[in-house]
Parts: structure tokens; C-alpha cells; sequence
């Protein structure tokens, strides 16, 4: 599994994810889809070798992106934007990956968290809260945008466990067996600190 961090980057091999600062700072979600789908386009043509205007991304009825144009064949996407940050993950089968800002003065939603969860949560001394909250809700996020059902899949319905500070495992009721992703925390442009996960269904 390979992190990138530049739309030049071309992946040696797959799943892959590109978390890509950007100079932009979209105010609404029409700018944020245009900027999410505009660098998306960049980073696939170069992975796919085609020009930029041929890739097309389409959605499944539930909103899961798609590539529908030339090159997309057996491969998953899956795509993210907070603040300045877009994320793209590719693969060879259902990926999810999405890209959660530190918020230091937000308390976290507990009755949108698994049990084990809160308490882990809780556990905390409240400083450090913020963010394992971040990149524990990047991961949740990241699980059900793999599925392809987004929310309509209650958060507080399964588990995320962190094995270590790179990875967790999300145990689902739902579905037999864990499944598991990589967690990453980077710095937007030396500003805003972000949690970014990225899961890949087997």
C-alpha cells in the first residue's frame, strides 16, 4: 500500500493513495466538488497514461464514484476533500479513504460512536481527544464509503480498533471477518493538522 503526495506521482503499484495539498480553499461544495474531480482527473490520467479531458468519473446510484471512461477496468476509486486537501484512493477492489480535520475545540459526537469507542475516547485526558477522535472518524468514514452506503450504515454499528498509530481493523456485525485499513496524520501546509484513512475490502 503506497501513500503519495504530488498528482505527478505515478503509483508503482496498487491500492494507492494520493493526499495532495492544494492552494485552494473551496467555500462551498460546488467548489469543493469541482476541486475533488479536477485533480482526481490529473491523478488518474497520469496513472492510466491517457490525457486529462478522456477520464471520466461517474456515480453509482448510492454515490459511489466510478471510472467510466477508458483504463477503468477492475479499478476503485475512491475520493475525499477537507479544507485544502484532496485524497484519492485507487485500487483493484472496493476502496474507501477519506481526510478529517483536528478540530481542538469540538467536542466529539459520542452517541455516533460504537461503545468501545466511547470509552476509548474517554479514557483520553481531554487534549488529546481531538484527534483520536479525527482519525478515528476518518476510518469509520473511509469503511462505509468503501461499502458504497455512506451513513445509511449507522457509525455506532461497528468497530474501529487501532492496532498502532498506521493501522486499524473495523469489526462489523454485518459482515463476517475484520477488515483492514491505514491511518495517517499530515500537516496541511504546515497549518491544520488532518487525519487521513484509507480501507481496502477483500
Amino acid at each position: 500500500m503506497f501513500w503519495l503526495s504530488s498528482p505527478d506521482q505515478r503509483a508503482t503499484a496498487l491500492p494507492a493513495v494520493w493526499l495532495v495539498a492544494t492552494d485552494h480553499r473551496p467555500a462551498t461544495l460546488t467548489e469543493r466538488s469541482a476541486l475533488r474531480r479536477g485533480l482526481a482527473r490529473t491523478i488518474l490520467a497520469k496513472q492510466l497514461g491517457l490525457e486529462p479531458e478522456i477520464v471520466r468519473i461517474n456515480h453509482e446510484p448510492g454515490g459511489r464514484p466510478l471510472i467510466a471512461g477508458p483504463g477503468g477496468d477492475g479499478l476503485h476509486i475512491s475520493l475525499a476533500t477537507r479544507a485544502s486537501v484532496v485524497a484519492l484512493a485507487l485500487g483493484h477492489a472496493r476502496v474507501g479513504v477519506d481526510v478529517e480535520q483536528v478540530e481542538p475545540d469540538r467536542q466529539p459526537p459520542f452517541a455516533a460512536l460504537h461503545p468501545c469507542e466511547q470509552a476509548m475516547l474517554q479514557a483520553l485526558p481531554p487534549p488529546d481527544r481531538p484527534l483520536a477522535f479525527a482519525r478515528l472518524w476518518s476510518a469509520k468514514e473511509a469503511y462505509v464509503k468503501a461499502l458504497g452506503t455512506g451513513f445509511l450504515w449507522p457509525p455506532e454499528s461497528f468497530l474501529v480498533r487501532f492496532a498502532d498509530q498506521d493501522r486499524f481493523l473495523v469489526e462489523d456485525p454485518q459482515r463476517p471477518g475484520s477488515a483492514r485499513g491505514y491511518s495517517r496524520i499530515i500537516r496541511n501546509g504546515g497549518h491544520e493538522t488532518m487525519a487521513a484513512a484509507f480501507i481496502q475490502l477483500i
